[in-house]
């Protein structure tokens, strides 16, 4: 396949050949049309001259011949009828009868005629001029003739330097034009470039052209083309980050998952497998066995069931059923359900007085359980405090704490937080207290200092106070 400058060129060679030639052949017929009527006039005027200075037939063949002496032409003097009664290049008296001669017909009928055609007399091709004249009160005919060689030879030197200077600007133009099809390549090997290094994040994203309109209003197209691409390639570039960020996630929740469940079903299947395996086994210890794979069966369901509201809320939906219900109340059975799975820690209630508030009273024990069982998880064996106020309640713990640039990412869902084995869980028990507290209008807010302890607190409007 060609490139454009050789297509243009190729194209640019075939129209000035074919321009040179049409336009050669017209110029050779124009100016050897124009040469023939000056000949034509050159004799008329010589015709002129010679009725003129001749009045009478007297001495006429010698007249005749020396007209073609002095002129170099043929000079033949004809009667009406036709007969030839002076000729200065042969005998006249063997001559034809020249009535029906083409410019003596013309003569005849409009005063000056002419032809050209082939001369047996001097084997070459004339160029004839007759005119019609009165000498002594009878009419003749004084033709001159010229050889159209004669009249050529003239043409071709004019013809060959009109070609000269045809094909030097030809020359001329077919330069200019190369050049202009040379700045149409560089334009669109521009173009080109551009096109082929669109995909790359580090190359320039603005193309432009002043060479004409048209490469202009491409070029704008092309920069407006570029940036839509790299506007969609950063957009696409954003979406695999997060099918990636995704991803890993999925594969944290998942390990975590099988983190929180290996141990309880660990503890069900060991307890399981040494009742069977032990047939002596006291009956103390085997209901305390069993005791064990009950509780550890409770635990599994409940983190299936935390699990499966986790989705639900972050799908929307789980719907809410909002009623009047006291967040004190509901206070004290999230930490009576907490003190029977945690018996050796202490769980502080302070102010524990009637406050109403209008909210879901499942999902909120939901999530006060979640942010007290997360304080009881890393706070070792120190208390956990629970206040309660008009506006908020808060849980106290002195725990390992959370670093500072972690705070603004626990909520997140499937987030864990890598250093001091702080994982949150399955790394959803933040992120479904956060959308508890935000589908209710609430608001969480967290404070905490490594080693020294955090603070979780959901801020609300009660609707009534005790005292209402």
């Amino acid at each position: 396949m060609l490139r454009l400058k050789d297509i243009f060129l190729r194209k640019l060679t075939l129209i000035f050949l074919a321009l040179f030639v049409a336009l050669g052949i017209s110029l050779y017929f124009w100016i050897k049309d124009i040469y023939i009527k000056e000949a034509k006039a050159d004799l008329r005027h010589n015709i002129e001259i010679v009725s003129l200075e001749h009045k009478d037939l007297k001495n006429i063949d010698k007249f005749a011949k020396k007209i073609k002496d002095i002129t170099g032409l043929r000079v033949t003097i004809i009667q009406d009828d036709g007969k030839v009664i002076a000729e200065s290049n042969r005998d006249k008296n063997g001559m034809d009868n020249h009535k029906y001669r083409k410019e003596i017909i013309q003569a005849r009928n409009n005063g000056y005629g002419s032809s050209i055609r082939h001369s047996h007399t001097l084997d070459k091709e004339l160029l004839y001029v007759a005119k019609r004249v009165n000498i002594d009160g009878k009419i003749y005919y004084i033709r001159m003739a010229r050889s159209i060689d004669q009249i050529l030879g003239s043409f071709v030197n004019v013809a060959i330097k009109s070609a000269l200077l045809f094909g030097l600007f030809a020359i001329f133009a077919y330069r200019i034009i190369l050049g202009i099809g040379s700045d149409i390549q560089t334009q669109t090997q521009k173009i080109l470039n551009f096109l082929e290094d669109m995909g790359s994040k580090d190359k320039d994203r603005y193309i432009q052209s002043s060479y004409s309109i048209e490469f202009s209003k491409i070029t704008e197209i092309l920069s407006k083309t570029a940036k839509t691409l790299a506007k969609r390639n950063k957009q696409k570039s954003k979406y695999t980050a997060k099918l990636k960020l995704a991803n890993r996630q999925k594969d944290e929740i998942i390990s975590a998952i099988s983190h929180e469940f290996k141990n309880p079903i660990a503890v069900i299947g060991g307890y399981s497998q040494t009742i069977i395996d032990d047939k002596d086994i006291s009956k103390e210890i085997t209901e305390k066995f069993l005791h064990k794979i009950h509780a550890n069966a409770n635990k599994l369901s409940q983190m299936i069931d935390r699990l499966r509201l986790f989705i639900k809320l972050d799908e929307n939906k789980q719907k809410l059923q909002i009623a009047r219900c006291d967040i004190s109340k509901i206070t004290q059975n999230a930490i009576e359900t907490l003190q029977a799975n945690y018996p050796d820690r202490e769980i502080i209630l302070q102010n524990d007085e009637t406050q109403f508030v209008q909210a879901d009273s499942t999902l909120i024990e939901i999530a006060i359980i979640n942010l007290i069982e997360n304080a009881l998880k890393y706070s070792q064996e120190t208390p956990v405090k629970v206040e309660l106020d008009n506006n908020s309640i808060k849980i106290i713990d002195e725990g390992i704490g959370i670093p500072a640039e972690e705070i603004t990412k626990i909520t997140k869902k499937f987030y864990r937080v890598d250093g001091n084995h702080w994982d949150n869980s399955m790394g959803i028990g933040l992120s479904l207290v956060a959308n508890i507290v935000k589908m209710h209008g609430f608001s969480l807010h967290v404070k905490s200092r490594v080693n020294e302890g955090s603070v979780f607190e959901i801020r609300f409007t009660p609707t009534l106070t005790a005292n209402s």
